[in-house]
């Protein structure tokens, strides 16, 4: 029993630390709501301490100062209720904003020791050995997620069959046009010192993905390198695989 009730205990905490933004956003949304029904409903009995407390002085209006202490009594609760919600949404914030901290913290060493262990592979192996090695990865990502008439993406900017590495998507396209957009990129990076990844699939005729607004690049990281490996299709048609030297980072907006 008492091992049961503490895995129930456990359970309840992790989902409760997992969703604790969550959580907490609703209950400031709901109680915000809650403020503004207390607040309305507070207000018949406010009037009618303002018209006693009128009527008890002689005059016709109150003072601001008069109107105040008269009134707070029956706002009281809704002005708690209040606080308590925006807490809740503030508690909520500082909760995310953690999290991508960690996040980022996370990114920036796991993409130090992917470049660390890249270097070593061409100090150890020589460029065209790992020149090779990654032409071996991206045939396996073409072998994983084979193109089909349904999933490739036309650009109306060439006839030469690219996959996207980041995405996963398949378009056509031609390398000069890539290139082009790349450099106009890198040209909007020199200049606004960060760009996104929905910004660079933009350039390139692409559709938005559900993450590109957070992720892209800065000055910090360099300009952006495209790295092309071709690859076969099933159908033996040859294709480019683009994947990049420096990954677009969680914190892209925020220079060091």
């Amino acid at each position: 029993m008492n091992t049961k009730l503490t895995n129930i205990f456990k359970s309840t905490r992790h989902f409760l630390g997992k969703h604790s933004p969550e959580i907490l956003t609703g209950i400031g949304i709901l109680g915000f709501v809650s403020t503004a029904i207390l607040a309305v409903k507070s207000t018949p009995l406010a009037l009618d301490l303002i018209e006693e407390k009128k009527e008890r002085l002689g005059v016709k209006e109150l003072k601001p100062v008069d109107m105040v202490k008269t009134t707070w009594k029956p706002y009281l609760p809704s002005v708690l209720l209040g606080i308590a919600s925006t807490t809740c949404i503030v508690g909520a914030s500082a909760v995310n904003h953690k999290r991508n901290a960690a996040l980022a913290a996370a990114y920036s060493i796991s993409e130090r020791t992917l470049i660390r262990y890249r270097d070593k592979v061409i100090e150890t192996l020589g460029e065209k050995k790992e020149k090779d090695i990654r032409n071996s990865i991206s045939q396996d990502k073409v072998n994983e997620n084979k193109p089909t008439n349904e999933t490739i993406l036309l650009t109306n900017k060439g006839n030469t069959l690219f996959m996207d590495s980041l995405s996963g998507r398949y378009f056509r396209s031609d390398l000069e046009t890539i290139k082009k957009a790349i450099n106009q990129m890198n040209r909007e990076l020199t200049y606004q010192h960060y760009v996104s990844l929905n910004e660079v699939y933009g350039e390139l005729g692409l559709k938005n993905v559900k993450n590109g607004d957070i992720m892209g690049w800065n000055l910090d990281s360099g300009l952006i390198e495209p790295d092309f490996n071709t690859c076969l299709a099933d159908n033996d048609e040859p294709c480019i695989v683009i994947d990049y030297m420096v990954e677009p980072r969680y914190d892209f907006d925020k220079l060091m």
